[in-house]
């Protein structure tokens, strides 16, 4: 049984609809990498799934762990072991990096996760989440977090986001370091390189998951930019 099933998902604003009978799932285990433009629904499918205040299925059911969660909130999902990094990190005002370590009473070493993610624990540890931190590190003390706190099901939507290019290939190590923690993680991303991590991927477009294989197969279809559904005139596949 796969940990998280997504069957026959709609979502709609006003009368658009974002999602149209979405289909998906992840085994337990797995890296799976969502693939698709920008503004094909991928964060609304991640917000959908971690319970985000004012996000909810119109019709449908997002199952974990062979349970229904579509009427638990973002606590009750995080207590059962979910938890997100999201494309603009947080701001945790006034807690320390220490703590937001911590969250969930942690044993790992602390330490060692912000080493792992290139931040020095001297520098960091006792440091509060605020704004003086820029955008990428924060997205790095939010991965060294899921390094401490190790969920069961781990969404991190586009992990790279805001992080230097010379930095990346540290956080494909960091990802590789979660799922061998034992969290099963959803990937989302337009990157094909950092898609090419996953065990599984699958390819988003008009509200719909369209194609399911290997990474190398979805992202040879990405990059094709010729959509099986709309023909690039909605996704932007066809786009120059």
């Amino acid at each position: 049984m796969p940990l998280l099933q997504i069957r026959h998902a709609d979502f709609l604003v006003g009368q658009k609809k974002i999602l149209d009978d979405l289909n998906f799932a992840l085994e337990e285990g797995d890296v799976h990498a969502l693939i698709g433009t920008n503004g094909t629904g991928k964060s609304t499918l991640a917000r959908l799934i971690i319970g985000n205040e004012d996000y909810s299925l119109s019709s449908g059911q997002i199952l974990f762990d062979g349970q229904d969660i579509g009427q638990r909130s973002l606590y009750q999902r995080a207590q059962a072991g979910m938890t997100m990094v999201w494309q603009e990190p947080a701001l945790f005002e006034g807690i320390s990096v220490r703590d937001y370590l911590s969250l969930g009473h942690s044993l790992a070493n602390l330490s060692d996760c912000l080493a792992q993610v290139g931040l020095a624990p001297d520098d960091y540890l006792d440091r509060l989440l605020d704004k003086s931190m820029s955008g990428g590190e924060r997205k790095r003390i939010e991965l060294a977090a899921m390094l401490a706190l190790r969920p069961r099901l781990c969404i991190l939507d586009e992990p790279v986001a805001g992080i230097d290019l010379i930095s990346i290939d540290n956080i494909l190590r960091v990802i590789n370091r979660i799922k061998q923690n034992g969290s099963s993680i959803l990937l989302i991303t337009h990157q094909e390189d950092v898609a090419g991590i996953a065990d599984q991927a699958s390819l988003l477009c008009g509200g719909k998951i369209i194609l399911t294989g290997s990474p190398d197969r979805v992202v040879s279809q990405y990059k094709s930019r010729h959509c099986l559904i709309c023909n690039g005139q909605e996704c932007g596949y066809a786009a120059a």
